[in-house]
C-alpha cells in the first residue's frame, strides 16, 4: 500500500511540474508577442510620413480656424457631403457652418495629446485624442474626446469628409485657466 501510495505522489508531483513548466512557457510567449506588437506601434507612430505630417499639421490648423470661426476658411476644407457628429446631434456641412458662425458651439481650445493617421489609398483617418474647450448653449464646457477625422484627396487636396466627437471615460486634463 505505501509503494501505491509513493507513486500516485510521484506522478501527481510529475503532473504539476509539467503544468507549471506549460504554462511558464505560454507566459513568455506572451510577454514576448506582447513586446513585440509594442515595438511594432511605437515603430508605426514615430516614423510619419510627409503626407501623414500634412495631415496633421491641416488638423492643427483646423482646430485653430473653429476657434476663431473662421467658416469661409473651413467651407473649403469640408467637403460638400461631409458629415459631422456631435454628443447631441449630426448634420452636414452647411449646418456645422451655420453651427460655427452662429456660435452655436465655439469652439475655444483643442488641447491635443495625441494624433495619428493612416492612409488608404484617397481616404486619411486621423485620430486626436483631445481635451475640448467650447461654449455650448452659453455654457463653458471641458470635454475629452476622441476625434475621427476622415480626409478624403481630390484633385491633389484633402477635404475633410466627416468628424466626429466621441466621449472619452477619462477626466479631462485641461484647465480652463489661460
Amino acid at each position: 500500500m505505501k509503494i501505491i501510495l509513493n507513486s500516485t505522489l510521484i506522478n501527481t508531483s510529475m503532473n504539476v511540474i509539467k503544468v507549471s513548466i506549460l504554462g511558464l512557457c505560454l507566459l513568455l510567449m506572451n510577454v514576448q508577442a506582447s513586446l513585440a506588437q509594442a515595438n511594432k506601434a511605437s515603430a508605426s507612430t514615430t516614423s510619419s510620413t510627409k503626407e501623414q505630417q500634412e495631415l496633421i499639421k491641416l488638423s492643427k490648423d483646423k482646430w485653430q480656424w473653429m476657434a476663431d470661426k473662421k467658416a469661409d476658411t473651413l467651407a473649403t476644407l469640408f467637403h460638400e457631403k461631409s458629415m459631422f457628429v456631435h454628443m447631441g446631434g449630426s448634420w452636414g456641412k452647411d449646418q456645422e457652418l451655420n453651427v460655427i458662425k452662429s456660435g452655436g458651439i465655439w469652439y475655444k481650445k483643442a488641447e491635443v495629446y495625441s494624433a495619428s493617421v493612416n492612409i488608404i489609398g484617397n481616404t486619411a483617418i486621423l485620430l486626436n485624442d483631445i481635451d475640448l474647450l467650447a461654449v455650448v448653449g452659453g455654457n463653458e464646457v471641458i470635454n475629452p474626446f476622441m476625434v475621427t477625422e476622415v480626409y478624403i484627396k481630390e484633385n491633389g487636396k484633402w477635404k475633410m469628409g466627416s468628424l466626429t466627437f466621441s466621449k472619452l471615460a477619462r477626466p479631462a486634463k485641461m484647465t480652463n485657466n489661460p
